[in-house]
């Protein structure tokens, strides 16, 4: 029995995001950037992108975080926390599969790069309002330790989930 939405997985473009995680004055914080450009231009999001040809989820993770925020991570480090399915039927060319990780150890401090400018959260106190919409059913969730495999509908506003349901 597959657990892939409609069977559509191997149509959808296969992206990573990592979210990192420290303890800084007792509080639990969240790594996010916001977005300078491209597909979510505006928003906060965790760090991450395409694959490229021939990368396995992990690979494309470790290359995203580093392009992203200049920051060294190790495959051993990445948490895989599961995997999100987002359909864009008004756009279908933004349908993708993230394959979701957490990161508590890593080298170096982050820096902005040409994709986006790196910010700290509490994780008490994320800005859902500036991020995608989805976010608000499982990132909170996901940073407390827990696992998530859903798929995600966008309105033809492409901003605003119209449909959701587990996988």
């Amino acid at each position: 029995m597959s657990d892939e939405p409609h069977g559509q997985q191997a149509a959808l473009r296969r992206v990573c995001v990592a979210y990192l995680l420290r303890e800084h004055d007792g509080r639990t914080q969240v790594l996010l950037g916001r977005k300078k450009r491209g597909l979510g231009e505006g928003l906060f999001v965790g760090l991450g992108g395409k694959f490229e040809q021939g990368e396995t989820a992990q690979d494309a993770t470790v290359r995203e975080i580093d392009e992203e925020s200049g920051l060294t991570v190790s495959r051993d480090a990445l948490d895989r926390r599961g995997d999100l399915y987002y359909l864009f039927p008004d756009r279908p060319a933004w349908s993708q599969r993230s394959t979701v990780f957490v990161v508590t150890s890593w080298l170096g401090e982050p820096r902005p790069s040409d994709e986006l400018d790196p910010v700290w959260f509490d994780v008490e106190a994320l800005p859902l309002d500036e991020m995608w919409d989805d976010a608000k059913h499982w990132l909170p969730g996901v940073l407390i330790g827990g696992h998530v495999s859903h798929e995600f509908t966008f309105a033809p506003d492409l901003s605003t989930v119209s449909s959701d349901r587990p996988v």
